[in-house]
C-alpha cells in the first residue's frame, strides 16, 4: 500500500488491485471490490494489470501531494500503448457559501495518455466507482440525468440506461458531476474535462447497492489530452450541500452568469419573467422517407394553419385575461417543421407568407405578448437547397452519419463550425422582412452532444462545437434576441436565457413508467437564478399533477403545448380534458410565483416523506413552497 496525506485527506493506493482508498475526516471511501480499471477497444477489454511495467511513486509540488503511476509495456511489448495516472490532494482550504458542511481537500484524478500506439481506444473506465453497499434509505446517489435524480440504495426499481449513455453536457448529464451521501458523509465527483466523458450507473431492483463511475472516450480517434475528475469530500452534508459545492465551483470558473447579469446585457429578460408559454406550429410536412411518416393516415403528414388563425388565438387569449405570454412558433417557414435545415428561409406561402407572418407578430406585440421562432442549426437535410457533403460532420473513419428520424427525412449533421454563418444569414432575412423577434429557439443545442468533425478543412472537437453553439447564442443576444434551446446544459449558462423545458427524466417517459429514483431539482439548486425554465402543466388521469413540479421549481407554465411529434419529448397527454379557462387560472398561480422568484437562488430542497411525494423548496427571499404531489395540494409561504 502506498500512502500520502494532505489537507485532512489520506490517500492509499493498493499496488495489487490498483484500487484507491480515501479517508476524509472520519469517513472512509474505497473503490468497489469488483471494479477493475480498464481500457475498452473494439476487440477486447484490457485490464490495467496487463501492463507489465507499472511504476508507482509519491510526489509533492507547491500545491499538493499525490501518487503518480506509470503504465508501460502492454503484455510485455516494448513499443506499445502507454499512459499515466495521477491521484493527488490539493492543499487548500475548501470554502462553500450556502453550505454548512465541513469540506476537506480536493482530490484530483488524472488519466494521461503518453504513447497512443497499437490500440484504438473506445473507452477508459477510471477512476473507479465507490463501494456503496448498504440496504439503507439514507445511502443516496445523485445523478444529473435531466433536472435531477436521487436513488436511495433501497429503491425498488432497477436503474435503466441513462439517456445519451450518461454523457455529460447532454440531457443525460445537464451538469458534469455525480455524488453519493451515506449517513451525512458525502462526495461530489466533478468532471473538470467533461467534453468527451460521461457517467455509468448500476442499481439493481431493491438494491442493496448503487455504483456510479466515469467513462472517457477518444476525441477525433485519440485520447489525446489529460482527463481530470475532481472529488470534494464533505461531512455533515446532504445533496443540497453537494449542489452548493458545485454552484461555488461554477462561480469560480466563470460558467455561472445570473439572470440579473443577463438582464443588464439584454433588458428584455425582465419582460419574459412571469410569462406563460404557448407552443404551436404553422406547417407540417412529413417526408415519405421519415420514420414519422404515417402510411395508414396520410392526411396527418401534411397540414397548414394560417398565420391569421394564430392571430385570432392571440386576440382570444388576451380577451380571456391572459396578460403575459410568449408564443413559440414551429413550422413557420416554407419547407415546414423540421425540414430542409439550415436552408429554412421564406415564410410559409400557404399560411400567408411574409405579410401574414408580420401581421401575426404585430398582433402578438399589440396584445402585450412576446414572439419567438423555432430554428435548427445541427440537422443537415440532404434536400436542403445548399446541402454539400463537404460541410457535413465527418467521423474519424471518413464516414458521414445519417438517419431519417425527423419529419424532413434523410439527413446528416452540419459541422458546428458552419452554424454561426447560417444563423447570421437566416436571421438577416427575418430582419429584412420586418419580423421583430423577442426570442428564438435553436433546437437540440443544449440537449444533444457536441459533434466532432474530422474534415481537415474545418476540423472540430466536441469542446470547440460547444463554443460555436455559444457563438450563435451570443450573436442573437447582441441584437436583443432572447436565446433558448431544447433543454439546459452547463456549458451554455453564460449565454442561455431560457429553454423549452428542463424536466425530470420521468416526464419524458410514458405515464406509469416505473420511476428509477426520486426526482430532485439538482440543476435548479445550482442554476435556478441563471435561466428561465418552462414547465409542463398536464394533469393526466391517475397520475401526478405536473403543476406541483412547476411550483416547486418556481418556473414558467405551459398554457398550450402542441408538440410536433406525438408520444415524443413528453407529449403524452391532453391535460385530461381541462378547458382553456382552467388552464389560464392554473397558469396564473405559477406565473405569479415565477414573477416573484425568477431571480432568486433556490437555497434548499427537502423530501418530506420517504416516497418523495411530499417535497419542499426554499428560496433566497425566504419563500417556501410545499407540495403534495399525490394530492396536488400546495402551500406557498414567506418567512416573516
Amino acid at each position: 500500500m502506498i500512502r500520502t496525506e494532505a489537507s485532512g485527506i489520506t490517500l492509499n493506493l493498493n499496488q495489487d488491485t490498483l484500487h484507491v482508498e480515501i479517508k476524509a475526516g472520519v469517513s472512509e471511501w474505497k473503490w468497489a471490490e469488483n471494479f477493475r480499471p480498464v481500457i475498452v477497444t473494439q476487440e477486447e477489454v484490457i485490464d490495467f494489470s496487463r501492463w507489465q511495467e507499472i511504476v508507482h511513486e509519491t510526489f509533492e509540488s507547491g500545491v499538493g501531494k499525490g501518487i503518480r503511476s506509470s503504465y508501460r509495456k502492454l503484455d510485455g511489448a516494448e513499443d506499445s500503448y502507454a499512459f499515466e495516472t495521477s491521484v493527488w490532494v490539493e492543499e487548500m482550504e475548501e470554502d462553500c457559501p450556502g453550505s454548512s458542511a465541513k469540506l476537506f481537500g480536493r482530490v484530483h484524478f488524472e488519466w494521461i495518455p503518453i504513447c497512443e500506439k497499437g490500440l484504438s481506444v473506445k473507452e477508459v473506465r477510471w477512476p473507479g466507482c465507490m463501494e456503496f453497499d448498504s440496504p439503507s434509505q439514507a445511502w443516496q446517489t445523485l445523478v444529473n440525468e435531466g433536472q435531477g435524480l436521487l436513488i436511495p440504495n433501497t429503491w425498488e426499481n432497477e436503474a435503466g440506461a441513462l439517456s445519451f449513455n450518461g454523457r455529460f453536457l447532454t440531457a443525460g448529464g445537464y451538469m458534469p458531476w455525480y455524488g453519493q451521501v451515506k449517513d451525512q458523509a458525502g462526495y461530489i465527483a466533478i468532471a473538470a474535462t467533461p467534453w468527451n466523458a460521461g457517467a455509468w450507473l448500476e442499481h439493481p431492483a431493491g438494491g442493496p447497492y448503487t455504483h456510479i463511475g466515469t467513462w472517457w472516450e477518444p476525441s477525433l480517434g485519440k485520447m489525446d489530452y489529460r482527463r481530470c475528475m475532481e472529488y470534494i469530500f464533505a461531512q455533515g452534508c446532504d445533496y443540497n450541500d453537494l449542489c452548493k459545492i458545485y454552484r461555488s465551483y461554477v462561480k469560480d470558473s466563470g460558467l455561472f452568469v445570473s439572470l440579473a447579469e443577463k438582464a443588464a446585457r439584454v433588458p428584455s429578460v425582465k419582460d419574459l419573467v412571469g410569462c406563460s408559454i404557448m407552443h404551436c406550429g404553422i406547417k407540417t410536412n412529413v417526408n415519405p422517407e421519415s420514420d414519422f411518416f404515417d402510411k395508414e393516415d396520410p392526411e396527418k403528414n401534411n397540414h397548414v394553419t394560417l398565420f391569421s388563425v394564430r392571430e385570432k388565438q392571440m386576440e382570444s387569449l388576451k380577451g380571456m385575461g391572459v396578460e403575459k405570454l410568449f408564443l413559440h412558433l414551429d413550422g413557420w417557414a416554407q419547407p415546414g417543421y423540421d425540414n430542409q435545415h439550415p436552408d429554412y428561409r421564406n415564410a410559409c406561402a400557404e399560411a400567408g407568407g411574409w405579410e401574414g407572418m408580420k401581421s401575426l407578430v404585430d398582433t402578438v406585440h399589440r396584445c402585450g405578448f412576446l414572439f419567438g421562432i423555432h430554428d435548427q442549426y445541427r440537422d443537415y437535410y440532404f434536400d436542403a437547397k445548399t446541402y454539400d457533403e463537404e460541410y457535413a460532420t465527418r467521423l474519424p473513419d471518413g464516414t458521414i452519419p445519417a438517419h431519417k428520424r425527423w419529419a424532413g427525412g434523410p439527413q446528416t449533421y452540419l459541422c458546428g463550425t458552419q452554424a454561426p454563418y447560417y444563423v447570421k444569414r437566416n436571421f438577416q432575412d427575418l430582419f429584412r422582412h420586418g419580423i421583430k423577434l423577442d426570442g428564438t429557439y435553436l433546437d437540440v443545442f443544449t440537449c444533444n452532444e457536441g459533434d466532432e468533425c474530422d474534415n481537415p478543412r474545418h476540423r472540430m472537437t466536441r469542446r470547440e462545437c460547444y463554443e460555436y453553439r455559444k457563438q450563435c447564442f451570443d450573436w442573437l443576444l447582441a441584437r436583443g434576441i432572447l436565446t433558448s434551446s431544447e433543454e439546459v446544459s452547463d456549458w451554455s449558462m453564460q449565454s442561455l436565457i431560457f429553454c423549452h423545458y428542463a424536466p425530470y427524466a420521468f416526464m419524458l417517459k410514458a405515464p406509469g413508467t416505473p420511476r428509477e429514483g426520486i426526482p430532485v431539482p439538482l440543476f435548479n439548486l445550482v442554476y435556478h437564478d441563471c435561466v428561465l425554465e418552462p414547465w409542463m402543466m398536464d394533469k393526466p388521469d391517475g397520475s401526478e399533477d405536473m403543476m406541483g413540479y412547476a411550483l416547486l421549481n418556481a418556473g414558467m407554465p405551459y398554457l398550450i403545448r402542441d408538440g410536433a411529434y406525438e408520444n415524443t419529448d413528453g407529449s403524452f397527454t391532453d391535460s385530461s380534458g381541462m378547458g382553456i379557462e382552467e388552464m389560464i387560472a392554473r397558469c396564473k398561480v405559477v406565473q405569479e410565483l415565477h414573477e416573484k422568484l425568477a431571480f432568486c437562488e433556490m437555497t434548499r430542497h427537502e423530501l418530506l416523506d420517504d416516497t418523495g411525494k411530499k417535497q419542499r423548496t426554499v428560496f433566497s427571499d425566504g419563500t417556501c413552497v410545499s407540495v403534495d404531489l399525490e394530492t396536488g395540494e400546495y402551500e406557498i409561504s414567506t418567512a416573516q
